[in-house]
């Protein structure tokens, strides 16, 4: 028990820390095109994140792959300015890139970054497992962690839109547009500062 609620916490600590904000930032995004009502599509959409960095956190804690931590910290904000751009083709009045047509690419595009993400988990997690001869069940509890964590963050966003969209009656595409640009901002900003070439 011990171990689980050390490992969970420490999966809910690094998804939420605001000094890690890179991934909150990043699920933001994800959720930016979506209006509260269409809360089952972005958990379809999430789940397929928690996937992507589920799979390559454990091929990189089983040692099974290795990718230096330089590139994939540059890695990271490229995944947010993609999916910023992409939320950005997706509100276009003139493109109407919507979900219900071309927005298929969001799950799989979604989950391919997920294990972007995972690897910059991986160094976090390995330096706290050390030589840990079995390293599955510590695994499995910090990604539960990191889980409970992306949805606490999805609950605070869908309180934050409801405000926004139908209280204060903005318009979803005003608010997609401002979120996905604030984000895509940041990200260059990362991308600039961890270049690795």
């Amino acid at each position: 028990m011990n171990d689980f609620l050390m490992y969970l916490g420490l999966g809910l600590r690094h998804i939420t820390d605001l000094a890690g904000f890179d991934h909150i930032f990043f699920i933001i995004s994800l959720c930016s095109i979506y209006h509260p009502n269409s809360y089952k599509k972005l958990l379809i959409l999430i789940t397929s994140f928690t996937l992507g960095h589920s799979i390559s956190l454990a091929l990189s804690i089983l040692k099974i792959i290795s990718i230096e931590s330089a590139l994939i910290e540059f890695l990271i904000p490229v995944t947010m300015v993609l999916t910023s751009i992409t939320n950005l083709f997706h509100v276009h009045p003139k493109i109407n890139f919507k979900s219900e047509t071309f927005g298929w690419y969001k799950y799989p595009l979604t989950l391919f970054f997920g294990l972007i993400h995972g690897m910059g988990f991986s160094n976090y997690l390995g330096s706290l497992l050390g030589q840990n001869s079995n390293p599955t069940l510590p695994l499995f509890y910090f990604n539960i962690g990191l889980e409970i964590g992306q949805i606490v963050i999805i609950i605070l966003y869908l309180f934050l839109a409801t405000i926004i969209l139908d209280i204060i009656k903005i318009k979803k595409s005003t608010w997609s547009r401002i979120l996905s640009s604030f984000v895509a901002g940041v990200a260059f900003m990362m991308i600039i500062e961890k270049w690795p070439f």
